[in-house]
């Protein structure tokens, strides 16, 4: 049986990828209201589309088979027969106080295609698609210079943090802020409904219902033995061991790294910190190096975890030794040169996306850092980023590997 999840490293060949098409949902971005939606800026849609396409053009001429998670969520749910069911899921989370308002939205969802309701739950609902007389609850009077409904979905086209695929399985992730758990509910559907990913046809390792937090740009599989997770501003400590627990019960690994990364913007995830571009190389972050604590978590007796830290401080050691070889190398954003590094770092120079060892895409901006990376001998597939970027995502941000090639 072909499996549907098969995802045992970083780099090995990319064979099918999950992207989401930045849609409607970018603009309901608005100045005034961009920390309340995790953003640091408003992108042009079009162009955002246009770069967005080409980035999937790039990959389809990798020869990597792309699938788009609204594609997919819509499928699920017409293959479950649960569009009321969604529905009224999605509008008990989305923040609608009054009764009278949420059946007129339910009413507005239901008479529209699947496809059609599944974009326009992420572009959310502006209080002007309603008529303003009916906002009669004292929660919608009391926001009522809030121009928005339900708030958009705006990060979604960064697909690596709503779940994230690892051995034959999948974590559904319990996301840091409300903002984008609401994300979530379409991978829940993908897995529970979809013809090729529903039912038990992927293992699931976590569950959007969780109580603690746990996203995807912190979970890197370095190996087919060693799954990395960043303990960060976004995901919680106790997250990590849930899901050691899980993946050693399901002989999936046989150890997980929890690397303590400092808890903000700069270093919200893991691969915002380092990411493997080859057999023994990685970019990095230049002010992560050295002075990094990391957790081992092995399986013990009777189901429990043995925890140790590692000895080594030095991200170059632990890395060696996780991958069984005598030494890496680490190729910092922009040399490390403080300048460069800061700017190349805000827009994702070490925010990669292997999609073969030693071949990698990477945003053409960061002129600094892709050069290093050429002189190490790695193959740049160089996209254009820049209203993309102003998410604060690069192309391993915009990617979900769904099957990979063994190394």
């Amino acid at each position: 049986m072909t499996e549907s999840i098969h995802v045992f490293s970083e780099i090995g060949r990319l064979k099918k990828v999950l992207l989401h098409r930045p849609g409607k949902e970018l603009e309901n971005l608005m100045p005034d209201y961009l920390d309340r939606l995790l953003f640091d800026d408003i992108p042009y849609l079009e162009e955002a589309q246009a770069e967005h396409d080409a980035f999937a053009k790039a990959l389809e001429d990798q020869g990597v088979e792309v699938v788009y998670l609204e594609k997919l969520a819509a499928e699920a749910i017409d293959a479950g027969d649960v569009k009321e069911q969604f529905i009224t899921e999605w509008i008990e989370e989305s923040g609608i106080v009054s009764e009278n308002v949420k059946a007129i939205v339910k009413e507005k969802l239901m008479a529209m295609d699947t496809f059609e309701m599944v974009l326009k739950t992420m572009e959310g609902f502006k209080k002007s698609e309603i008529n303003t007389e009916h906002l009669n609850s004292l929660a919608d009077l009391l926001e009522s210079d809030y121009p928005l409904l339900v708030d958009p979905m705006p990060n979604l086209y960064f697909t690596r943090d709503p779940f994230a695929t690892m051995a034959n399985g999948v974590t559904i992730n319990h996301m840091y802020s409300d903002t984008r758990n609401r994300e979530t509910i379409y991978g829940h559907y993908i897995f529970t409904y979809h013809p090729e990913y529903g039912g038990d046809k992927v293992t699931k390792y976590y569950s959007r219902d969780e109580d603690t937090r746990i996203e995807g740009g912190d979970e890197l599989v370095l190996s087919k033995d060693v799954l990395a997770v960043g303990v960060s501003q976004r995901t919680d400590a106790r997250s990590i061991e849930k899901v050691a627990k899980r993946l050693f019960e399901a002989g999936a690994f046989k150890e997980v790294l929890a690397f303590l990364i400092d808890n903000n913007r700069k270093f919200m995830h893991l691969d915002t910190v380092f990411t493997m571009v080859d057999y023994d190389k990685f970019t990095i972050h230049p002010e992560i190096e050295a002075g990094l604590r990391v957790l081992s978590l092995k399986p013990g007796e009777n189901g429990e975890i043995v925890i140790e830290e590692k000895d080594s401080t030095k991200l170059a050691d632990v890395l060696a030794e996780a991958l069984g070889i005598e030494s890496v190398t680490l190729i910092p954003c922009a040399g490390g040169e403080i300048v460069g590094a800061a700017r190349e770092q805000w827009n994702d120079g070490s925010n990669t996306l292997t999609i073969a060892p030693g071949v990698v895409v990477v945003y053409d901006r960061n002129v600094i850092t892709n050069q290093l990376l050429e002189d190490a001998g790695l193959q740049l597939i160089k996209v254009k980023g820049g209203e993309l970027v102003r998410g604060r995502g690069g192309p391993r941000c915009m990617s979900m590997p769904l099957v990979r090639e063994d190394i």
